[in-house]
């Protein structure tokens, strides 16, 4: 697998599980998979959904801030990865 940032973290809501991203390259798709790291962060998540602005999308893009839920706690300035399958 290929990791390629698209993001990082920018804020973090405890009560509800859910990281605000802003996404500074590419495009992430719901089923993508990405990989959050930090000093103490370090783990992958599908997106399921992802919101901009209280409302669901399918696709984020370059400049867009995203809400996604998370299963683990995200800091504000962790990286977020686009995974990517590499073809032989």
């Amino acid at each position: 697998m290929k990791e390629i940032k698209i993001g990082e973290v920018t804020h973090y809501f405890n009560k509800i599980g859910v990281a605000a991203i802003k996404i500074i390259s590419g495009q992430l798709k719901k089923g993508d998979t990405i990989h959050i790291k930090g000093h103490t962060t370090d783990f992958t998540e599908k997106i399921d959904s992802m919101q901009v602005e209280h409302q669901p999308v399918e696709v984020a893009n370059a400049g867009d801030e995203i809400g996604i839920k998370v299963d683990n706690v995200v800091r504000e300035g962790d990286e977020v990865f686009k995974l990517i399958e590499q073809e032989n």
